[in-house]
């Protein structure tokens, strides 16, 4: 087997996948035929989700994937939210008998917490690493999304993009 270095990887990662904290959330069919979503009824309350960033991790420094940003695809149907915002953090393993320890990850969005991001409407929101970061095999990310509801906001998940470098 060759040597990889790709800098243009990308993962995918089903609305399935995540994890939903607060709100009453259903599987559904998405507003564009032959796609799935999450679908989260009105109710004036601060939703969060927990999107685990399942790529590639490798004991050996330096290999396996380099994270770099994050997509996020979901919508706004009926009214703006007031915000949503993203928060990143790296969860380390414990060891045998020892809990696991998490810091959170220095971000950016592109979209405006409470302006652009919260509007009723489609999105694409990028969260870009400030220092990309090689995912160690004793640890792994937690992307969590914060979305201020009012009582008729309701909310599509539709699902996310990892953006990585790849090395072998």
């Amino acid at each position: 087997m060759g040597y990889v270095h790709d800098t243009a990887m990308s993962q995918y990662i089903p609305p399935t996948a995540m994890h939903y904290v607060t709100g009453t959330w259903t599987v559904a069919a998405g507003q564009v035929s032959g796609t799935i979503c999450e679908h989260k009824a009105a109710n004036a309350e601060t939703t969060v989700i927990n999107i685990p960033i399942m790529i590639p991790s490798n004991s050996v420094a330096l290999k396996g994937a380099y994270l770099k940003s994050i997509e996020i695809d979901y919508e706004l149907l009926v009214a703006a939210a007031t915000s949503v915002t993203a928060a990143l953090n790296k969860v380390t393993r414990g060891t045998d008998t020892n809990v696991a320890v998490v810091a959170t990850v220095t971000i950016t969005q592109d979209l405006t917490a409470a302006t652009t991001a919260a509007t009723q409407d489609q999105h694409k929101l990028t969260v870009t690493l400030t220092t990309p970061a090689w995912i160690d095999n004793d640890e792994y990310y937690l992307l969590k999304l914060s979305i201020v509801c009012g009582a008729s906001v309701t909310v599509d998940m539709l699902g996310a993009v990892a953006n990585f470098t790849l090395r072998l």
